[in-house]
């Protein structure tokens, strides 16, 4: 009875129930999305959010690859109509990547493909309606783009892994600016951020970020169709400012094309 939100890449959002998803075994195929939701052709699902209820002290955070951000009340998506609804203007070419929960009080950091990040107070981008553009959340130079978009969690880190297959972990304090008072404080939105990655020809650019805990695991996939799971602790900490280390090996001409975050392997099987 959970309601389920499934945001695509053009700005819409499709409100289903856990029910209305076909029960499969674990080694199933499952259903094609075509199936459930009513996509335009070249349509893709970029994220979805699970609720019990639609809290209205709650938020969404959405986030597009040229670099706009928007925060829309979360009831603002409590809607029947099958057809979808739209939950973000894009301007064109622009795709939506990522749509963070939020609590009203908390801090989101944006990484890009050339290595560059920023981390503002999400109160940085005020409540909209359901038509509104965004603003700019991170300016781009040249033909970056925005690769990953996360909320700041207390005492975790932020995985960066590169196409050539090197990565290293960062403490997300370094993503604060330091205040009048010396205290650590988030940047400004709009801004260009700082450096997050030494890119050079030998790491390539980055190729998705996460933020994770000690006891995560990490899944690594590259286009040739290999995937790797490796504990989160044996990568490094390091500086904003490196190069890393080699999380994953990759045949001549391959590129690490998604990371993502899962549970360590002995909790699962816990």
């Amino acid at each position: 009875h959970d309601h389920m939100l499934f945001f695509t890449d053009l700005g819409r959002v499709h409100h289903r129930k856990g029910y209305q998803i076909p029960e499969a075994g674990r080694t199933a195929r499952g259903t094609a999305m075509v199936n459930v939701l009513p996509l335009e052709p070249g349509e893709t699902v970029t994220a979805m959010v699970v609720t019990r209820e639609f809290d209205e002290n709650e938020y969404l955070m959405m986030v597009t690859r040229n670099g706009t951000v928007k925060r829309i009340p979360f009831i603002a998506l409590k809607t029947n109509r099958k057809g979808g609804i739209r939950a973000l203007t894009l301007d064109e070419g622009d795709h939506l990547i990522n749509v963070i929960r939020t609590l009203g009080d908390d801090k989101i950091i944006l990484a890009t493909r050339e290595g560059m990040a920023i981390c503002f107070h999400e109160n940085d981008v005020r409540p909209m309606g359901r038509d509104a553009m965004g603003v700019r959340g991170i300016t781009l130079t040249g033909e970056d783009y925005v690769i990953g978009a996360e909320k700041v969690e207390e005492g975790k880190t932020l995985l960066t892994v590169t196409e050539n297959g090197f990565g290293k972990r960062t403490e997300l304090q370094e993503y604060l600016r330091t205040g009048p008072e010396g205290e650590k404080i988030p940047q400004q939105r709009g801004g260009k951020g700082l450096k997050n990655y030494n890119i050079t020809p030998k790491t390539g650019n980055v190729a998705g970020c996460r933020v994770v805990g000690e006891n995560d695991d990490i899944m690594v996939i590259e286009n040739g169709g290999v995937i790797i799971r490796t504990p989160v602790s044996s990568i490094n900490i390091y500086k904003r400012d490196v190069q890393g280390v080699i999380v994953m090996r990759l045949a001549e001409e391959n590129k690490v094309v998604s990371i993502e975050r899962v549970e360590n392997m002995e909790s699962e099987e816990a």
